[in-house]
């Protein structure tokens, strides 16, 4: 099985019994998610249907560490986009994936995400793929602290930015146009006067090596995968459907456009990531309840 490639997916518009029906089948399941599992949560994702860029691409960690110009037009649009951010909260999707843990049926959440949704809602086994934006890391020293005392500073240092409102972008970005960023002030860390960083992978930077392989000993203990709102056209996230379809288990997927695995998948649902798995939730528990009532007369049988 290993390497070859699946058959078509089974697609399906109505989701709420094909998904009940896989996760009924699968008792450890790796699940990876995706921006699309937050957008119900007001964060905006990515791409489009297609696996395009809705806009221009994120700021690369070469650019970020390397041009003050760059570092000051990020830090200035955070200060906007951060508002709105930490304001959000969990969404139908996340309830039911930490509804599924605690029914004992996840192996390991990985996200792609950096918003911190899936432990506001409850999940207990989530691997931050890409990081934390809540959290600040200095390059030089390598200290931690706080996305929100860092607001602060950078408020209480850009008065005439701290007012400006903007369209809300991805991961507590936001888009300033026609702004000058030349007299923007950007905080340096208050240990050792270094290069203050939000603790995410950005795009050109790698996944940290122990987070991945933290990943993978989870994904070797499912026996399924569900990708929730991810087109994994990002090598970082798809590298762990590879995997999976490399072990010749199966995947299914919610996700509303095309996906880089689309022929790995066993099951695709194109929905919305709420709407499938809120309606998973309800139909799947029913299911768990006849299949524990069976195994209750059968115990009392024996």
């Amino acid at each position: 099985m290993g390497g070859m490639t699946a058959p078509s997916p089974q697609l399906s518009s109505s989701p709420a019994e094909p998904l009940a029906d896989f996760l009924d089948r699968h008792e450890r399941v790796f699940v990876l998610t995706g921006a699309g599992c937050s957008t119900e949560s007001g964060i905006p994702d990515y791409r489009d249907a297609a696996g395009e860029w809705k806009r221009r691409q994120p700021i690369t960690f070469q650019a970020f560490v390397g041009h003050e110009h760059s570092r000051k037009r990020y830090w200035a649009r955070s200060l906007a986009g951060f508002r709105r951010l930490r304001e959000a909260r969990p969404n139908r999707a996340h309830d039911a994936l930490a509804d599924l843990e605690r029914h004992g049926r996840v192996a390991l959440l990985v996200t792609q995400n950096v918003d911190g949704l899936h432990q506001a809602a409850g999940s207990r086994e989530v691997i931050d793929l890409h990081g934390r934006i809540d959290t600040v890391r200095c390059l030089a020293c390598n200290q931690r602290s706080s996305r929100e005392r860092l607001q602060v500073r950078l408020e209480a240092e850009n008065p005439a930015f701290a007012g400006l409102d903007a369209v809300e972008a991805p991961d507590g970005d936001a888009d300033l146009e026609h702004t000058a960023f030349e007299t923007f002030a950007v905080p340096s860390c208050e240990h050792c006067g270094g290069l203050l960083k939000p603790d995410v992978v950005f795009f050109g930077e790698g996944v940290p090596t122990a987070r991945v392989e933290r990943a993978m000993a989870g994904l070797a203990v499912a026996d399924a995968m569900l990708v929730v709102g991810s087109s994994l056209m990002v090598y970082s996230g798809y590298r762990f459907v590879r995997a999976m379809a490399d072990a010749g288990k199966p995947i299914a997927a919610i996700n509303l456009g095309r996906t880089r695995a689309d022929d790995l998948l066993t099951l695709k649902i194109a929905e919305p990531c709420t709407d499938a798995l809120s309606a998973a939730r309800s139909t799947w528990a029913r299911h768990s309840g006849r299949a524990t009532s069976r195994r209750e007369r059968q115990a009392v049988r024996v």
